[in-house]
């Protein structure tokens, strides 16, 4: 496994909507060497909105591309390496507000990167510290993007309903789904040959703030393709909003 460096960045605000899927939907979508990771033997897909800040490649701050929000949709794979899994995600469609940065994407690691308008809004939590590190606590977060004509948003409340502690960041559970959807530290993509690039990714485990509500507002079938509209337009399984941390990506390698 190569340790180059090739990303640094802090993620805040993870907001991940979890859908059960049929397996039959993603095996086309795996790529070679991996096999689908499933939870309690379901397969399950994410939209995932997130911030990339203080992005920097090889080191280097790109002038007007350091900060900006991504949207992605996910599932969740793991390779065999001698005798441990390696667990990872496979990404169907990636999101962003600049053609720069979705050009890199896809001539360095073959992701289906797209550029399009994009937004993040946050309502922070009333009287909430202001903490030393990390984002602050909020009331709710939206990602919102424009594709063909049509806006579309992901967003998330956090239960304020409950005591005011329980409103601050909790640690994730142990053997919990929230652990299963965030702690994957691999990614894997599908080269035009056939083949598969691994890349790793680091971060600390994060913390999460209790959910409410989490909605989905998306035109599926010309976004993701018709396969997708049978589980994304359903409510979602599950909803997590993960407060994020320092994160870096490494070199990709041939596997």
């Amino acid at each position: 496994m190569a340790d180059a460096v090739f990303l640094t960045a802090k993620w805040h605000h993870l907001a991940m909507l979890n859908y059960a899927v049929d397996p039959v939907i993603l095996e086309p979508l795996v790529p070679a060497g991996t096999k689908l990771d499933l939870w309690h033997g379901q397969a399950y897909v994410s939209v995932v909105g997130f911030r990339f800040l203080d992005t920097r490649v090889l080191g280097l701050p790109i002038p007007f591309h350091r900060d900006f929000e991504e949207v992605n949709l996910r599932f969740y794979v793991r390779r065999r390496v001698d005798d441990q899994w390696r667990r990872g995600v496979v990404f169907v469609k990636e999101l962003v507000p600049r053609a720069a940065i979705a050009w890199v994407a896809r001539a360095l690691f073959n992701e289906n990167y797209q550029a399009v308008p994009m937004s993040f809004r946050m309502e922070a939590f009333p009287g909430g510290p202001i903490p030393e590190s990390g984002p602050a606590d909020p009331r709710s977060v939206c990602y919102s993007w424009r594709f063909q004509g049509r806006e579309n948003r992901l967003r998330i409340l956090v239960d304020d309903r409950l005591p005011v502690r329980a409103c601050r960041r909790d640690p994730i559970e142990p053997g919990s789904q929230t652990e299963f959807i965030t702690e994957h530290y691999f990614g894997y993509s599908r080269q035009k040959d056939g083949g598969t690039l691994e890349y790793r990714v680091y971060h600390p485990r994060w913390r999460t703030w209790p959910v409410r509500e989490a909605r989905l507002e998306c035109d599926v079938s010309s976004l993701y393709g018709e396969a997708f509209k049978s589980c994304l337009c359903e409510v979602p399984a599950s909803a997590i909003l993960a407060d994020g941390s320092e994160v870096t990506v490494y070199r990709g390698v041939r596997v």
